[in-house]
């Protein structure tokens, strides 16, 4: 590993990029269940942009000039990442999950996981094209 300085500094997350078979039902879907908002349409090159805290989610329809680069479709076993985590507050989880089944998408995995403001509780989901999703609460005993 170098020990040359990084002449940067992170900050946290810009952007995520999930390509979409069907780009209005998964931007309904982080808009209606997981309250993100429509940021900017960019409907020449088939990108939607939402608002997610200080992050961007950008959902590219695969038959857009965007996602034809991407190859083949995502699905159930064809994932365009392992996850994204989202950090959440507050974290009720017995209130998270009745919102979850209320819009009909099943609660994954709960536990106490390390992100980046140390260990807390979180919870798996999968969103309408196969995406897993970690909704992730503050630091603290789960």
């Amino acid at each position: 590993m170098s020990t040359a300085a990084v002449p940067f500094r992170i900050h946290g997350l810009d952007h995520i990029v999930l390509r979409a078979r069907d780009q209005d039902a998964l931007v309904r879907f982080y808009c209606e269940v997981l309250g993100c908002s429509v940021e900017k349409r960019q409907d020449a090159i088939g990108l939607v942009q939402l608002r997610a805290g200080v992050s961007l989610i950008d959902i590219v329809t695969v038959h857009g000039k965007l996602g034809r680069l991407g190859g083949a479709a995502p699905g159930r076993d064809a994932h365009n990442l392992d996850h994204l985590c989202l950090r959440i507050a507050p974290f009720d989880r017995d209130a998270l999950c009745a919102h979850l089944r209320a819009h009909g998408v099943t609660p994954g995995e709960y536990g106490s996981r390390y992100g980046a403001e140390g260990e807390g509780p979180s919870l798996y989901l999968q969103d309408i094209e196969g995406n897993r999703v970690e909704l992730k609460g503050p630091p603290g005993p789960v």
